[in-house]
């Protein structure tokens, strides 16, 4: 049995410096090691520089699917940063749907060796990575996450992710690479946004995810629907989420979304920004 482990960056594989917390080379493969039950081989992929997860994205999610296409029969484990964790565990969730794979995240809001949650986390992976169902999981604060739908609501305590149901993900064909050069974004609607500000913005982009209020309402200006409207009609990819946190969008439920709907925005429906945000990407590179 092989244990795939590929390393990331992140907090979790950091010690002191002079500086503040650095990244540790080796720190975390050595704990690996030490922890691997008798039987298993160890096989790693480290990014070199390690990354703070601030700068991980489609580059980087190559990186991890082309090390996981080419260790079929290995469990994988993915040590990563948290601030980015969401969009990475929504990006290899849906690029691997459907692959039959067992793919674990693991990070730490404080290093290991310093008596935090790393150790703990750490140790969680390392089972789920033999146990879990196929998926993609994330393993912190004594919880194994489905990874699709994860949203960081902490930036301190180590209970810092919260996992929100998400639609059954469609199978993608798989591909080492699915991530391509689509010019991405999220935008926000809030109260006097400036409609040139918005049109400028997508006339960037390729897609957008869009956040909206509620269950899916927007302010009622002529300026902001045509904007959309327009880009629409261009070509661009526009898919709503709503701002909160749960429950998702509901079209039709006010009278204040019909202009949003009108001007063709698709329905993120339950999809958190990070999911909405990734199946644009997959979608535009395919």
């Amino acid at each position: 049995m092989t244990l795939l482990l590929i390393h990331t960056g992140g907090t979790i594989g950091m010690s002191d410096s002079p500086q503040g917390l650095t990244p540790e080379a080796g720190l975390v493969e050595a704990t690996v090691a030490a922890l691997l039950p008798a039987g298993v081989r160890l096989q790693t992929e480290v990014f070199a520089p390690l990354i703070d997860s601030a700068d991980m994205g489609p580059t980087g999610w190559n990186r991890i699917l082309a090390a996981i296409h080419a260790a079929p029969g290995a469990d994988v484990i993915v040590t990563h940063g948290t601030d980015t964790m969401a969009f990475t565990g929504a990006a290899l969730a849906q690029a691997l749907a459907g692959s039959g794979r067992r793919v674990v995240l693991c990070g730490a809001m404080q290093p290991l060796g310093t008596g935090g949650d790393a150790e703990g986390n750490l140790h969680l992976a390392m089972g789920a990575a033999r146990s879990a169902p196929a998926g993609v999981w994330l393993a912190f604060a004594g919880e194994l996450l489905p990874a699709e739908g994860l949203a960081k609501i902490d930036s301190h305590a180590d209970s810092a992710f919260r996992a929100l149901p998400q639609a059954p993900l469609p199978a993608r064909p798989p591909k080492a690479a699915p991530f391509g050069a689509a010019r991405v974004a999220v935008l926000t609607l809030s109260p006097g946004l400036p409609a040139a500000l918005l049109r400028a913005a997508l006339a960037e982009l390729d897609g957008a995810v869009l956040r909206v209020y509620g269950a899916g309402t927007s302010m009622n200006d002529p300026a902001v629907l045509a904007a959309l409207a327009d880009a629409v009609a261009r070509g661009v990819r526009l898919r709503a989420v709503s701002q909160c946190l749960s429950g998702g969008l509901a079209p039709g439920a006010y009278a204040a979304g019909a202009g949003l709907w009108a001007a063709g925005i698709e329905n993120g429906g339950l999809e958190t920004t990070e999911a909405a945000l990734v199946r644009l990407m997959l979608d535009l590179s395919a």
